[in-house]
């Protein structure tokens, strides 16, 4: 089978990247960045989550949060925070920023990017005109928005911290980091769209590289996608959603009793098969609303569901709103 439905959730999800700041460092510095509700207010308004990944183009450094050990960055190393945790880089572990009330993310949201800023124990500089020469680390801080509402099983897939060594993404990957961060260097027309799209493909390759190494048995959305039979019954139910998926239907398909499949399906995804299903729907019928101004029984019945109301007591439970409702409100924002 070839359907793919980490590429479903990876469109579904609508990512939409952003590099900001272009970051310079020295002497004993440390700079925080905030949790996901917060960049999200400030850098990307209507965003339900921001996620932030970091490039040192430059020296070294750690990088932390809270819960986990803190990793130690070289140059070239990029360091990822899916689930948008509040997260410190600094010069040596355990050091914090100092407290900054400023609201300078937002005021220079909409400047040209990438937005230049300079740390020294706290902002000094934001705005500023360059990576300053004589830095001895400069960090390239790259944003990623994506929707989790209805359904996102990636984000949480994920772990809090992921840290990729130079030379570990794909060589087309760093082939365009490469380029924007050259372009961002020098202020060519239309950098921006490549600063944006090398954000989100830095998000997607990382993404398919934590898959690649996970471990057989490895619990979780992501790990469920490497087990043989509940990966199966997940491509299944992402290629014919519209299906009058059972239990047993499923079961037969993937050459499991249905009590197994049921079990092993839990322990791995936290989730029933139909629940899964039904989550997947409305994920399904939230981006049709989005795409375009096809009536609601047209989505209802292209994501499975016999009536228009039926899909809308769903979509409500889900959303809190109905879907005629839900889409205006995403078109507003």
């Amino acid at each position: 089978m070839s359907h793919d439905p980490l590429s479903d959730v990876l469109r579904s999800v609508r990512l939409r990247g952003a590099v900001f700041y272009y970051v310079s460092f020295n002497g004993d510095w440390a700079a925080e960045t905030p949790a996901s509700p917060l960049l999200a207010s400030a850098l990307m308004p209507g965003a339900d989550h921001v996620l932030a990944y970091h490039l040192f183009v430059r020296g070294e450094g750690w990088a932390a949060v809270d819960g986990v050990p803190p990793v130690r960055m070289s140059e070239g190393d990029i360091v990822m925070f899916p689930r948008g945790d509040l997260h410190v880089l600094s010069s040596a572990p355990g050091l914090r920023a100092q407290a900054d009330d400023s609201d300078w993310r937002f005021t220079t949201r909409n400047d040209p990017k990438p937005i230049a800023v300079a740390y020294h124990r706290g902002v000094l500089r934001p705005g500023s005109p360059g990576p300053a020469d004589d830095a001895r680390t400069v960090v390239v801080c790259g944003f990623v928005a994506c929707d989790t509402r209805p359904f996102n099983p990636l984000v949480n897939a994920l772990p809090p911290v992921m840290h990729l060594k130079a030379g570990e993404l794909g060589p087309w990957t760093m082939q365009l980091l490469d380029q924007a961060v050259a372009e961002s260097r020098e202020h060519r027309a239309g950098s921006a769209a490549v600063l944006e799209r090398a954000s989100e493909f830095v998000f997607v390759d990382a993404a398919r590289r934590y898959l690649d190494g996970l471990p057989p048995g490895s619990a979780g959305w992501l790990g469920a996608l490497r087990d043989r039979h509940v990966g199966q019954a997940i491509r299944l139910l992402h290629e014919r959603p519209a299906d009058p998926w059972s239990v047993e239907d499923l079961s037969h398909q993937v050459g499991l009793s249905r009590s197994t499949l049921h079990e092993r399906f839990v322990e791995l995804t936290g989730q029933a098969p139909m629940q899964y299903l039904a989550n997947w729907r409305m994920q399904l019928g939230a981006s049709l609303l989005r795409q375009g101004q096809a009536k609601v029984a047209t989505i209802a019945q292209d994501v499975g569901y016999e009536s228009e109301a039926a899909f809308a007591r769903a979509f409500k439970r889900m959303t809190g709103q109905p879907p005629a409702a839900w889409r205006r409100a995403q078109a507003a924002a």
